[in-house]
């Protein structure tokens, strides 16, 4: 994404360390191939829903499916803990994103901006589970 989002991706700041806190509060699935890790998603369990935080694909494994599998196991989350919807943002730029998960069946519901923009830089997307 680099060059691509404005501001830059939080990805940039991710160390072991705060990978290890997030998955202390977080719940995390991985994609695994051949006995590697390609995928991964982090989803935050609040009051209403699920969160998603995170969610990458190795580049070299993308148009795979894995992101969609990814995504129905934190749908799967969410109904097994009776969560009526899941939630994420994806930033502005990233329109191939927007497609992806309004296949998935997420729909926008607003835009937001990055501390210190005066222009949206997220979008925000919520799927109700039925």
């Amino acid at each position: 994404m680099d060059g691509v989002i404005d501001p830059p991706s939080s990805a940039h700041r991710l160390t072991v360390e705060n990978l290890r806190n997030k998955a202390r509060q977080e719940t995390g699935f991985a994609a695994r191939k051949d006995g590697r890790t390609v995928g991964c998603i982090f989803v935050l369990e609040r009051t209403n829903d699920f969160y998603v935080g995170k969610l990458a694909v190795e580049p070299n494994f993308q148009g795979q499916g894995i992101g969609r599998q990814l995504m129905q196991a934190v749908e799967d989350l969410a109904r097994s803990r009776c969560k009526p919807a899941i939630e994420l943002q994806t930033r502005v730029e990233l329109t191939g994103n927007h497609a992806a998960f309004a296949r998935l069946g997420f729909r926008e519901t607003e835009r937001t901006a990055h501390k210190g923009y005066d222009r949206p830089t997220s979008i925000t997307m919520r799927k109700i589970i039925s």
